[in-house]
């Protein structure tokens, strides 16, 4: 990498861990873009950005183990839907057209833009909830579509959804993102190795940098109002919506 590519990687490594660790993100909002500026094909970044998710999202899990603040059954059945998921749709995203990919991306960030919320009685204890383990199930499916399709951690699809339609406190929704978001990305890196597709030094790389973000603000996660959660997680939906519409638009007109 050029010198400038350095003195990118290190500051925007750590934003992306730390707003992985803070929303449960995983960090590909700001990898994939950052690839694409590097001159990765849109199918390399998105592979490329999935490496780097890795690291950065068993980095914010590992903090909300040791806090004990995720429900194990919870967490297992969003974690197993994520990772099988995630290997189906890896092998998909390649028969994909890069401009689709990236129209694909826009209209989800759209959508969640629209259903991103809190819910009144966020400051419960969350570890009193019941849970819908078919529910969570299906939500770590679709972390595993967003990971293994669309190289995104999956944090915006499964966070908006937890919270509006499985009624789960939004902190404990990021918490278990959190844990969804490492096991559907661990599932695709493996693919995408065994398909050479992506840069996995170079995505490690970035994400080793984004851990120690995400490790600070995950251990901080319950010093944030929910309110202020919501809306964070719908102003990054809204600017990669119209990031991604404008990257595939390009794309469109050179192809």
């Amino acid at each position: 990498m050029e010198i400038l590519d350095w003195l990118l990687v290190v500051p925007l490594g750590l934003l992306a861990g730390g707003l992985a660790g803070l929303l449960g993100i995983g960090g590909g909002l700001i990898f994939a873009p950052l690839l694409l500026w590097m001159g990765l094909t849109p199918h390399q970044a998105l592979a490329t950005s999935t490496f780097a998710i890795v690291p950065t999202a068993i980095s914010g899990t590992a903090t909300h183990l040791r806090a004990r603040t995720v429900p194990a059954p919870a967490g297992w059945a969003i974690g197993i839907a994520a990772f099988v998921t995630a290997l189906v749709f890896s092998r998909l995203g390649r028969l994909v057209d890069g401009w689709h990919l990236l129209a694909l991306q826009s209209l989800l960030y759209l959508f969640l833009a629209c259903t991103i919320q809190s819910r009144p009685d966020d400051s419960e204890s969350e570890l009193d909830q019941t849970f819908s383990l078919p529910g969570l199930t299906s939500v770590g499916g679709l972390a595993g579509f967003a990971g293994g399709m669309l190289g995104l951690g999956g944090g915006l699809v499964m966070v908006p959804v937890m919270v509006r339609g499985l009624a789960v406190p939004i902190r404990l929704a990021i918490r278990l993102s959190t844990v969804a978001v490492a096991c559907s990305t661990a599932a695709a890196s493996l693919q995408f190795l065994s398909e050479g597709r992506g840069q996995p030094t170079l995505g490690l790389l970035l994400g080793g940098v984004a851990a120690v973000g995400a490790q600070w603000s995950a251990s901080r996660l319950d010093d944030v109002r929910a309110d202020r959660l919501a809306w964070m997680l719908r102003g990054l939906a809204i600017l990669l919506a119209l990031d991604s519409a404008r990257r595939a638009f390009q794309l469109a007109l050179l192809g």
